[in-house]
C-alpha cells in the first residue's frame, strides 16, 4: 500500500542513499505495507529515485516523529473559520508512518463537536480522515484502514505540519504526552538492533543459495548410497559405477555356439580377454563391453577441466565379437574353421592374431597356459590340424593322394629361424617365377593330429620370449605355423597361422635395455609394413610394398590370388590402463575391414606379376630398380636408405658363403686356419 506525499507539502528528509553517503531527498511515496518510502533527489542534471527503509529515515531524521506544540494564542481569538481550517489540516495524516510502538490517540470525545459544527452526524472524525482529497494531483489512498493508521504519527518542526485536524488542543497534548512516552523506547530499539529491509534481489539470492545447498545435500546422500554398492577403495570406482549403469541400459545378446557361420573373404573379428591377476590386484575396472555378436564398445575414461569425470563411449563393428566368456574352440569355429576347406580347393588361407603385449594372442593360437606350461591341444593350431585330417578322410578327398606337411618358423629382429630344426637361420628369397621361397625351411610330414600337436610343442618351446612391462614371458617374435597340402610334391594349398608379436609404444620401452628396445622397434616396423600392405590392397594400388619386412615377404602369396582368404583376430585387454592400446588395436582392425570383399584378386595378381617382372636385379644383385609408383611415394632419403640396407644384406650373405667355402677348403689342408675361419664366420651368423 503506497501513499504519495502531496507536492504542496513537500517533505524533505536526510537519507542514506549509499553506504557512507547521506543526502537530502524529497519523500514522494510512503509504502506502509513494506515500511519504506520512495525518495527522489537531483543529481547531475537528472532526477534519481530510490526506496529507503522507514527505520533508516527515522534514525537519521528523528524530528519526523516529534509532534508540534499546541499553537494557541490566548490573547488573540481566532475566527471560527480559521479554527475550523486549522483543525481540518490537523485531520490530515502524516505521510511518514510511525513505528509500531506508537499509540492511537483517543479522539472519541471530540467526535460529537465536529458533527455538530459541520452538520454531518453520519460521519465520524476517523471516517472524515479516511476521505480522499487531492492536492496538486497527489491524493491519499482512500483504502487506508484504521489498523494501518494507528501506526502513523505526525511530522514536527514545520508550520504546515499535518496532524489530526479534528482533535482539540487538550486531546493533542494528551497524544503528545503519550507519544513522547513511547518515543525513547522506539529510538532505543531502533538504535540497538536496526532491522534493515532486504531487497528482492537479496531474497532471491538467498532462495537460490538454499536450493543449491539442499541439492548438494541430496547429491551427497545419493553419492554415499551409490558408494556403498561399490568398493570405495578402488581408485576408479566412479568410472566403474558409470560403466555398470550404462550396461544396465543395454540388451546384451552375445555370440553363442549355435549361431550360423558366415563366410567372408576377409574376416575381421575381435576377442576380449578377462582381467588377469595383476589387473585384479590393482582393482582395475573393465572398460570394454560386448553387447552383441558384431558390436564392441570401449568406455574411455575422461576428465573435464573442472575435474568432472565422464565416459566417452566408442563403438566398433566387426564380423564377430567375442567376450571374455568365449573359449578358444568357439573363436576357432567362427574364424579359422571356414578357411580350412579353402586349402583343399587349391587356395591359400591366412589367420593371424594381432594385439597388445599380454592380450592373449599366444593363448588363442597356441593353446591354454597352466602356469608356464602350454596345452597345445587347445589352440587354433591344433584345432585346424584336426579339421584338416577330418576332411582328408572324407570320400571326396580320400582318393586324391594328398599329403600333409607342417612348418614352424619365427621372424625375430628381421631374421627367420626354423623352430623345428634347432632354430636354424633361414633365408627369404625370390625364385625365377617371382615366388617367395624360405630357403632351408624343413617341412615335417605328419599323419595325424597328434603328430601336429607334438610339432607345435617342440616349436613353441624354442620360440624367443622376453620380459616386458605387460608380461613376464612375452613372445618377442612373429611365429608362423603352416599346414601344407601336396600331391606328388606339388603344393595344392597352404594354411598359414601367424601369432604376431605384441605391439608396444616407445614410451613403455624407454626404461628397458638396448636389446628390448631393438626388438620393439623391429616388431613395430614389421607391423607397420603389414598395415601398409593392407592399405595398398584396400586402395587397389598397382604396387604393394611387400619388401618392407620379412613378415610381409613371407605372407605375400596369402594376400593375392582369386582363391585367397584372410582372417584377423584382434586381441584386446579390458583393463582401464590398457584403454589406449585397445583403441589402437581396434582402429588397426577396422582399417583391415575396409578391404573390399570383391573378387578382384586375379587382376591384382596380374598387376603384381607385371610389376615384379619390371623389378629386376642387375649384375651381382647389389642394385635394384623400383617401379615408378613406388619411386613417387618414397622420398629420396628413404630410397637411399632402402638401397643401402639391401646392399648390406646382400654383402653379408656373400661374405658368409665365402667363409663357409674357405672353411671347407682349409679343413683338409690346414686345420688351424680352418678353426680361424670358423671363428670369423661365427661372428657374422
Amino acid at each position: 500500500m503506497g501513499v504519495r506525499a502531496p507536492c504542496g507539502g513537500r517533505v524533505w528528509a536526510q537519507c542514506r542513499l549509499f553506504p557512507g553517503l547521506i543526502h537530502k531527498a524529497t519523500v514522494k511515496v510512503v509504502n506502509v505495507e513494506h515500511s519504506c518510502v520512495t525518495v527522489e533527489w537531483p543529481e547531475g542534471g537528472a532526477t534519481k529515485g530510490k526506496e529507503v527503509d522507514i527505520n533508516d529515515v527515522i534514525a537519521i531524521n528523528p524530528e519526523l516523529l516529534e509532534l508540534p506544540p499546541p499553537d494557541v494564542k490566548e490573547n488573540v481569538p481566532l475566527p471560527f473559520n480559521v479554527t475550523l481550517q486549522k483543525q481540518k489540516r490537523r485531520t490530515t495524516l502524516s505521510k511518514i508512518p510511525a513505528p509500531r510502538e506508537a499509540v492511537t490517540p483517543n479522539v472519541s470525545a471530540h467526535e460529537q463537536k465536529i458533527q455538530a459544527v459541520r452538520g454531518r452526524s453520519r460521519m465520524s472524525a476517523i471516517t472524515e480522515s479516511q476521505c480522499s482529497f487531492q492536492e496538486d494531483e497527489m491524493a491519499v489512498d482512500p483504502c487506508t484502514s484504521l489498523q494501518t493508521r494507528k501506526y502513523v504519527s505526525l511530522p514536527a518542526g514545520q508550520t504546515r505540519a499535518r496532524g489530526l485536524g479534528c482533535i482539540p488542543e487538550a486531546s493533542q497534548s494528551s497524544v503528545n504526552e503519550n507519544t513522547e512516552n513511547h518515543l525513547p523506547a522506539a529510538r532505543t530499539s531502533s538504535s540497538e538492533s536496526p532491522v534493515r529491509r532486504r531487497s528482492n534481489i537479496v531474497k532471491e539470492m538467498e532462495k537460490m543459495r538454499n536450493k543449491r545447498e539442499e541439492k548438494r545435500a541430496q547429491m551427497s546422500e545419493i553419492r554415499i548410497k551409490r558408494a556403498q554398492d561399490f568398493d570405495s577403495t578402488c581408485p576408479n570406482w566412479e568410472f566403474a559405477r558409470m560403466i555398470k549403469e550404462f550396461r544396465e541400459t543395454l540388451n546384451c545378446q552375445p555370440i553363442s555356439i549355435s549361431d550360423p557361420i558366415e563366410e567372408h573373404r576377409i574376416c575381421v573379428c575381435v576377442r576380449k580377454r578377462p582381467l588377469n591377476r595383476q589387473e585384479l590386484l590393482k582393482k582395475e575396472c573393465d572398460v570394454v563391453t560386448v553387447p552383441s555378436k558384431c558390436v564392441l564398445m570401449v568406455h574411455e575414461p575422461k576428465q573435464k577441466v573442472d575435474l568432472t569425470k565422464y565416459l566417452e563411449t566408442q563403438t566398433f563393428r566387426f564380423d564377430f565379437s567375442f567376450d571374455e566368456t568365449s573359449s578358444n574352440e568357439m573363436v576357432y569355429r567362427f574364424t579359422a574353421r571356414p578357411l580350412v576347406e579353402t586349402i583343399f580347393e587349391g587356395g591359400k588361407a591366412t589367420c593371424f592374431a594381432y594385439g597388445q603385449t599380454g592380450s592373449g594372442k599366444t593363448h588363442t593360437m597356441g593353446g591354454d597356459f597352466s602356469g608356464r606350461t602350454q596345452n597345445a591341444s587347445q589352440g587354433i593350431y591344433a584345432f585346424a590340424s584336426q579339421d584338416v585330417f577330418l576332411l582328408l578322410n572324407q570320400p571326396r578327398y580320400r582318393n586324391q593322394n594328398l599329403e600333409v606337411y607342417v612348418t614352424f618358423f619365427e621372424i625375430y629382429n628381421g631374421k627367420v629361424f626354423d623352430l623345428l630344426n634347432k632354430k636354424a637361420k633361414l633365408r627369404v628369397l625370390e625364385d625365377g617365377k617371382q615366388q617367395v621361397q624360405v630357403v632351408g625351411l624343413q617341412e615335417k610330414p605328419v599323419s595325424c593330429a597328434e603328430d601336429v600337436i607334438r610339432m607345435i610343442t617342440i616349436g613353441s618351446a624354442c620360440r624367443t620370449s622376453g620380459h616386458t612391462f605387460a608380461n613376464a614371458s612375452s613372445s618377442r617374435s612373429h611365429a608362423c605355423f603352416q599346414i601344407i597340402l601336396r600331391r606328388r610334391g606339388q603344393m595344392i594349398g597352404k594354411f598359414s597361422l601367424v601369432d604376431l608379436a605384441g605391439n608396444e609404444r616407445g614410451a613403455d620401452t624407454s626404461s628397458a635395455d638396448r636389446q628390448t628396445r631393438m626388438e620393439g622397434a623391429e616388431i613395430n616396423k614389421s607391423l607397420l609394413a603389414l598395415k601398409e600392405c593392407i592399405r595398398a590392397l584396400g586402395q587397389n594400388k598397382s604396387h604393394t610394398p611387400f619388401r618392407e619386412s620379412k613378415l610381409t615377404q613371407v605372407l605375400r602369396d596369402s594376400f593375392i590370388g582369386a582363391n585367397s582368404r584372410t582372417c584377423m583376430i584382434a586381441m584386446i585387454s579390458p583393463g582401464m590402463s590398457s584403454c589406449e592400446y585397445t583403441l589402437n588395436t581396434l582402429r588397426y582392425a577396422d582399417r583391415v575391414k575396409e578391404l573390399s570383399p570383391h573378387d578382384g584378386g586375379s587382376e591384382t595378381q596380374n598387376q603384381m606379376e607385371t610389376e615384379e617382372i619390371e623389378t629386376s636385379t642387375e649384375g651381382s644383385g647389389l642394385e635394384f630398380n623400383l617401379s615408378k609408383d613406388e619411386e613417387e611415394e618414397l622420398s629420396p632419403h628413404m630410397f637411399s636408405y632402402r638401397e643401402v640396407m639391401a646392399q648390406i644384406s646382400e654383402w653379408e650373405e656373400k661374405v658368409i658363403e665365402q667363409l663357409r667355402e674357405l672353411r671347407q677348403v682349409w679343413e683338409t689342408a690346414n686345420p688351424a686356419q680352418a678353426t680361424f675361419y670358423t671363428l670369423i664366420a661365427a661372428c657374422f651368423v
